[in-house]
């Protein structure tokens, strides 16, 4: 049985499998299991993994679904959740062991945005302490759970938006997550694409009408 599992939910990622790849391969591989969640991908992407000598699972479409069954897929006793296009530093892993030795249950590494925009620096202090302050994790920052919280919990929310938050509230009320100084580096894509500013303001009124209580389906429409 492995240590840990590297979790890593697909779709449609052909453009950024060989970097992700790349980078999962320099983890000791008797140590780590890595399971990929392809949600349906339309592209090469299952493909490439076949080319690669890499198999993936396959689930309906849906971050969170995708996720809650690659944890039912392993059988780790610690739980990371990268998204396609996050890269780890080199001893992720060895962090994340030190940090469950030491008796956390949860936690996440601090985050940084690739990208020469000027306020990608901000953006990610900002969400660092954010997190730090509140408790509340994105998936950006590469969430790490014991297994038995994790089914405690019932794992992510079958929502279609918000699962990081959600599952962050529910994890809050059995303890703090760790902050791990260590730093990961998630790409800026979907700024750039559409507009720094306006996936900041996006964001926050996602956030906000999430915080109100507006539905998560709701959201996801609007999102979308």
């Amino acid at each position: 049985m492995k240590s840990i599992a590297i979790i890593v939910p697909v779709l449609n990622e052909a453009e950024n499998l060989p970097a992700l790849i790349n980078q999962l391969s320099k983890f000791n591989q008797s140590e780590v299991e890595v399971v990929i969640v392809d949600g349906g991908s339309t592209d090469t992407t299952l493909q490439l993994l076949a080319n690669m000598n890499l198999s993936a699972i396959s689930t309906p479409r849906g971050r969170a679904n995708q996720m809650n069954a690659g944890a039912l897929h392993s059988d780790a006793n610690i739980l990371m959740f990268l998204h396609a296009d996050t890269e780890l530093p080199a001893n992720a892993v060895k962090a994340v062991e030190a940090a469950i030795e030491e008796g956390a249950l949860w936690g996440r590494f601090n985050v940084r945005i690739s990208g020469d925009h000027p306020m990608f620096k901000i953006i990610a202090t900002m969400m660092n302490w954010r997190s730090r302050l509140t408790g509340m994790v994105t998936g950006d920052q590469v969430i790490f759970i014991r297994r038995e919280l994790f089914n405690a919990v019932d794992g992510f929310p079958e929502q279609p938006l918000m699962e990081d938050i959600e599952i962050s509230k529910r994890l809050k009320k059995i303890s703090q997550p760790v902050c791990l100084p260590e730093k990961v580096i998630t790409s800026g894509r979907r700024w750039q694409k559409h507009g720094v500013w306006k996936t900041i303001l996006l964001m926050w009124r996602l956030r906000f009408a999430y915080w109100r209580g507006v539905p998560a389906s709701q959201l996801a429409e609007y999102y979308r």
